[in-house]
């Protein structure tokens, strides 16, 4: 195992900050310290954590410019664009912290008629420790989803941020430490992929992990040996559908940013186009001639990571060898961080670049007969993140037979800034939600509590019970539910 890892800016390679690689017996440590103020959290209660979550809200508020400049030196993106993300994560930690005493509330349910003398409660108690797995993708955003809501639920969170962005993940723990310095609540580990894999042994409660689904399979892996439940948040590989009715214009601009911005570097970005023959050349035409106006370096940042820029490399290739077209870009150089956007079409269906996520700033067009090809095509996918469809007469109908997680309709990636909306996916694209009252629900146990309130007028949970009262629960179980 290494002994530190250095991170570095993406567009430079300039050092950012060397951290260390914490082995297993850090990792242990820092989780049994979190036990402890795990016990401390959960007992301030739903009020008494939500000042604390306002307060580190209004932290990372008041040095928006500062967190956005270290993003921007370590993950590369543009320092707009990191602001864009900050502020999205700090409206789910308001939202969280707002909603989880009503989500997360004692509740009483209905008996039934065969144990009408109890009292039926669901209580919902948090997990403990929870560790938490972060992306080097979008640092703050994604893995807040997770944190924000463990923590709202009253769990304390040991977090390991990806091995490229660690500065952006000590900056999140150090503004909790300032406004909740009682206790470890929110801890910082360290390191690449052991450091993962000794997170995951560590004891942890619950573990939510964002990457890729071949990691996701070593974690679940890992998890296993232990029974620690998992969240698992993967990759995508989604897909825009262009109905004929669509508002092409707006079509255009929309797969640009989903499949563009952030340099490609987006699990719900759109990386799939299909359109219908009777919009696809009016589509096409136009969005080669916006995608020509997209520059590398001035309207996104560069490839985060250098084996990424391998995988686009090799994307781009292949589907060019299987017959595709490059309408705009070319095959990138697999060595440099600066990919220029790439458009291709008549790319055919099992090229790597239409089955296998790409990650890069890529787009493949194909023409379809009309929307039930293109839902066809989309279902196709093992993954199943999120989607988008741009239409009208029937944009309902093609959204609603999607095989995903998410979907928006006349915009992209548009779910993701809706706290209230669970984030997730199907397929290798994951299992579990984030956001929303199920993301809050994710970090509690459900326990069903039963309260007796008079003796039951049948005993039928006794040794003394008699024959009578089977024949006239049976005899009311067929006048209930017999009846035609």
């Amino acid at each position: 195992m290494i002994d530190q890892i250095d991170s570095r800016d993406p567009a430079t390679g300039r050092l950012v900050a060397t951290f260390p690689a914490d082995d297993d017996a850090a990792v242990r440590a820092v989780v049994g310290a979190a036990r402890t103020a795990a016990d401390w959290w959960a007992a301030l209660g739903f009020e008494g954590r939500r000042r604390r979550l306002t307060a580190w809200r209004r932290a990372i508020t008041r040095d928006l410019d500062g967190l956005a400049e270290l993003v921007h030196r370590e993950n590369g993106k543009p320092v707009a664009d990191a602001l864009l993300e900050i502020v999205l994560a700090v409206e789910h930690i308001a939202w969280a912290a707002a909603q989880a005493p009503e989500v997360l509330r004692h509740r009483r349910v209905a008996p039934g008629w065969l144990m009408l003398n109890q009292a039926a409660t669901v209580v919902y108690e948090p997990y403990g420790v929870v560790g938490v797995l972060g992306p080097w993708n979008y640092p703050v955003f994604t893995p807040m989803g997770s944190l924000a809501y463990a923590l709202a639920a009253g769990n304390a969170v040991v977090y390991k941020p990806s091995e490229h962005t660690p500065a952006v993940g000590r900056w999140l723990v150090e503004r909790f430490a300032e406004v909740v310095p009682e206790q470890p609540v929110l801890s910082l580990v360290t390191g690449a992929g052991d450091t993962g894999a000794a997170l995951c042994r560590a004891g942890v409660d619950k573990l939510a992990f964002t990457g890729s689904a071949a990691t996701a399979r070593k974690v679940m892996a890992v998890c296993a040996e232990s029974l620690t439940p998992v969240l698992l948040e993967c990759g995508g590989k989604d897909a825009l559908v262009v109905d004929a009715d669509a508002d092409v214009p707006a079509a255009v601009e929309a797969a640009l940013w989903g499949g563009l911005s952030n340099a490609g570097q987006t699990c719900i970005g759109i990386e799939r186009v299909y359109a219908v023959e009777a919009v696809y050349p009016e589509f096409v035409a136009a969005l080669t001639r916006r995608a020509g106006e997209i520059k590398a370096g001035a309207d996104y940042g560069p490839i985060t990571v250098a084996e990424q820029a391998e995988v686009v490399s090799r994307h781009v290739a292949d589907a060019l060898e299987r017959g595709a077209r490059a309408v705009v870009g070319g095959v990138p150089s697999p060595s440099s961080p600066w990919i220029e956007p790439v458009l291709l079409v008549d790319v055919p269906e099992e090229a790597l670049a239409v089955t296998e996520e790409t990650f890069g700033p890529t787009l493949t067009v194909t023409r379809v007969r009309d929307a039930d090809e293109a839902v066809a095509r989309v279902n196709a996918s093992r993954y199943g993140l999120g989607a988008a469809v741009f239409g009208t007469a029937r944009a309902a109908d093609i959204a609603a037979r999607l095989r995903c997680g998410m979907v928006s309709i006349n915009s992209v990636i548009a779910f993701a800034g809706v706290p209230a909306l669970p984030f997730g996916g199907v397929g290798d694209s994951g299992f579990g939600r984030i956001h929303g009252a199920d993301g809050l629900r994710e970090f509690a146990r459900p326990k069903a509590v039963t309260r007796q309130r008079f003796a039951p007028v049948l005993a039928l949970t006794t040794f003394r019970r008699r024959p009578a009262a089977v024949r006239a629960t049976v005899g009311l179980a067929r006048l209930v539910h017999g009846r035609r």
